[in-house]
Order: C-alpha cells, then structure tokens, then sequence
C-alpha cells in the first residue's frame, strides 16, 4: 500500500463517528504493542502455525460443540 493510499485511508477514518474511531486508534496502539513485544514466533513456528491453520483437523471440535455432545450423550437439559 502506497503512502498515499494510507494518507486517502486516513482522511475517510477522520469522518467516521468517534466511537468508530476509537475503535481504529485502539487497534492500532495493539499493533504497535505487538511489533514491540519480546515474544515471537521464529520463521519455522510460523509457517508451521499457517500450514495448521490451512489444512484444520477434523478431530478438532469447538467447546460449544463439545458441550453439546455432552449434553445430548447425558440428556442433560440447558437452563
């Protein structure tokens, strides 16, 4: 992205409401924490993390359907 599509990018998030704005400032202040936190994933971790992510395990279930499972397994009713 070119210095003037950010500045074009920019003068659009100026007419945004404030809330939204705020949004945008907040997420930026993480990604400036990201870029200057110790912790990170070397070359190999992150290819790594982006080939898992690629190729998901159908073994793996979300908790909202582990849950699930269970209480159609136990006939456990919600409340």
């Amino acid at each position: 992205m070119a210095k003037a599509d950010v500045k074009r990018a920019l003068d659009r998030v100026l007419t945004w409401p404030p809330e939204r704005q705020a949004d945008l400032a907040q997420v930026v202040a993480l990604m400036e924490a990201q870029d200057s936190s110790a912790l990170s994933l070397s070359p190999e971790q992150a290819d790594e993390a982006w080939r898992r992510l690629a190729v998901p395990d159908a073994k793996t279930i979300t908790l909202a359907e582990f849950g699930e499972r269970m209480r159609k397994r136990y006939r456990v009713r919600r409340s």
